[in-house]
């Protein structure tokens, strides 16, 4: 009944009924960026509702609840950023879900879990995204930047969700370049080989309300100064 209620107050009355009520599909649905998605717990339905997101300029994503969505596979290039297991984020997405996990699988190639991409990054990109009650996983951006998550140019928004055990040269957790909010999430046990083991803050703006910084290696937050380091 908890879970339930915090899903009335996280996603509205009509979400909730989308995700409670829609059946189990093969592929995720197409909608229009007023729409919402319900994603079955799978790696194929995940990245076709991504990819139909940004073919539609925008989308929510209702992923299932206390699922895992265990990614085998790099679905983008990733250009100068390197492979990504999710396709950019190249349009505003929403993803929602409750208790549910994203996470690069075991013996998988390396590669980071989201890049965000803004115009700085893809002139023709407006990446935004926002993630609720949702962790992102041993992401591995090798030498590259941002294991978890890769905001570049873009904007990235966490509720009550977080980034964990990733790995990566700056940024193992989250690096960033223009705009980063966290409310009630975390960011723990990632790793940088150079610097930023939780949060790299390269440019732009990071918020952190109620949120746990903490066992990241070789620091949890680090900045590119002037800035100054979130935490």
């Amino acid at each position: 009944m908890r879970a339930v209620n915090m899903l009335r107050v996280l996603f509205g009355t009509s979400a909730v009924g989308a995700l409670m009520l829609t059946p189990p599909t093969a592929h995720a649905q197409t909608a229009s960026p007023a729409q919402a998605m319900a994603v079955p717990c799978s790696e194929a339905a995940l990245v076709n509702a991504v990819n139909a997101a940004n073919a539609a300029g925008g989308g929510a994503l209702l992923l299932a609840p206390f699922c895992t969505y265990s990614l085998t596979s790099a679905h983008s290039s990733g250009g100068a950023g390197g492979p990504a297991g999710l396709p950019n984020i190249t349009t505003p997405i929403t993803m929602s879900g409750l208790d549910t996990e994203i996470t690069r699988a075991s013996g998988a190639p390396a590669f980071r879990i989201i890049e965000v991409d803004g115009p700085s990054q893809l002139p023709t990109a407006h990446g935004r995204l926002t993630l609720t009650t949702v962790t992102i996983s041993n992401g591995d951006a090798g030498i590259g930047v941002g294991g978890g998550i890769a905001n570049l140019g873009g904007s990235v928004a966490v509720t009550a969700g977080g980034v964990s055990n990733s790995r990566a040269s700056f940024g193992g957790g989250i690096y960033t370049d223009t705009a980063l909010t966290m409310i009630a999430g975390s960011v723990t046990g990632n790793t940088a080989t150079v610097d930023g083991g939780g949060i790299f803050e390269n440019a732009g703006s990071v918020a952190l309300l109620s949120t746990n910084v903490s066992g990241n290696t070789p620091n949890n937050c680090a900045a590119t100064p002037p800035l100054s380091a979130p935490c």
